[in-house]
Formats: C-alpha cells, sequence, structure tokens
C-alpha cells in the first residue's frame, strides 16, 4: 500500500541516508564499515555505483580503522587532536553514505543533496560533540572524555543499525539528537571559553 505514495523510495532513501549521515558525525569509520559488512554478506541491496563500499578491501580498511578511530578516542590529547580531522572526515562519509541511497537521482541533484543533508547533519553533530569534549577537557582534565567517547561509538553503532531496520525511527532519533547536540554543543563550548578566559586571567 504504501509503495502507492509518490516518491515513496525517496522519502525512505531521504530517512536511511539522514540516520547514516548522523551517525557517521559520532564516528567517522563505524558506520562506513556496519554499511560495508551489511552489503558484503548481502543484508542490504547496494548501488552498483557504490558496489566499491560491499568489497572485501573496504571491509577490511574500514574495520582496520573503526578500531584505531574507537581506541584513539581512550587516549588523553589524541582525542582532542582527532576532533581537528574528525568534523571534515564526517562530511565526507556522511555525504557518501547519504548519496549512496540516490545514486539514480542524478550526478548533481544527488551530490548536492549529499553534501547539503548527509554533510551538514554529520557535521554537525561532529561539531558539537568536539565542543563537549572541550568542555569536558577543561572542567575534568579529560577524566569526563571517556564517557564523552563511549557514548559517540554507541551512537554511531545503534544509529547504523536503525538507519538500515528502521528508518523512520533513525531519522527522528537523528534529528533529536541534532536539537540536542546544537543546544549543549553550544552551551559546553562557551563553558569550554568561559574557562578558558578565566585560566589565562589567573
Amino acid at each position: 500500500m504504501l509503495d502507492n505514495v509518490p516518491y515513496f523510495s525517496y522519502i525512505i532513501s531521504a530517512f536511511i541516508g539522514i540516520g547514516l549521515a548522523a551517525a557517521t558525525g559520532f564516528r567517522v569509520f563505524l558506520p562506513m564499515f556496519i554499511v560495508s559488512l551489511a552489503s558484503y554478506f548481502n543484508w542490504i541491496p547496494m548501488n552498483e555505483h557504490f558496489e566499491w563500499l560491499a568489497g572485501l578491501p573496504t571491509l577490511i580498511t574500514t574495520g582496520i580503522a573503526t578500531i584505531i578511530e574507537i581506541l584513539a578516542y581512550y587516549i588523553p590529547f589524541v582525542d582532542h587532536l582527532l576532533d581537528t580531522v574528525s568534523i571534515p572526515m564526517a562530511t565526507v562519509a556522511g555525504s557518501i553514505l547519504f548519496a549512496s541511497q540516490f545514486a539514480d537521482l542524478g550526478t548533481f541533484p544527488q551530490w548536492a543533496l549529499a553534501l547539503i543533508a548527509g554533510g551538514g547533519t554529520a557535521a554537525t553533530i561532529s561539531s558539537g560533540f568536539a565542543g563537549i569534549r572541550a568542555a569536558s577537557t577543561a572542567t575534568t582534565g579529560g577524566l569526563g572524555n571517556s564517557m564523552v567517547g563511549t557514548t559517540e561509538t554507541a551512537g554511531a553503532g545503534i544509529m547504523s543499525v536503525l538507519a538500515m531496520a528502521a528508518p523512520v525511527i533513525a531519522a527522528i532519533f537523528a534529528l533529536i539528537t541534532l536539537i540536542v547536540v546544537i543546544v549543549f554543543g553550544r552551551k559546553a563550548w562557551k563553558k569550554f571559553k568561559s574557562t578558558k578566559s578565566n585560566s589565562q586571567k589567573l
């Protein structure tokens, strides 16, 4: 019955794309690994233009990168360094995963949507958590960063699975996450700047 709804397939693709893009905002490589794993074992279909995502080299590469990324965020100061490159990397990864859902749309609209919706979602969430981590570093000396890192890893895994299994729910969670991250990320960044300013005065 829902198949008769105009552009229904595009709507579902958008929900999946937003969910996957949000997941890359938490962790860059984990969502790509999960998508690669699922497509490699034919659990989900993959458009011919993105068959490289289903290939064994991509699966191995993203798997190794995922392990390194997750562990690196538990190393003091290294996590802060990763934040400086995570936002552009998340933007690229979010755009790719979003675009993979619209391969039959045409090159220009496909990548325009991918950069705006996918890349924008990923970049917003990634930058929000970078602000939260910076505030955590300033207020707890980095002791609270492991909790932030664990939350990000869990969020990436849950959002990736939801995007493929329950796209509508994933899209709703992505929207909620965006709002929460923007609000708390902004507050955390202001707190970080205030703490840094006070320490410089002393």
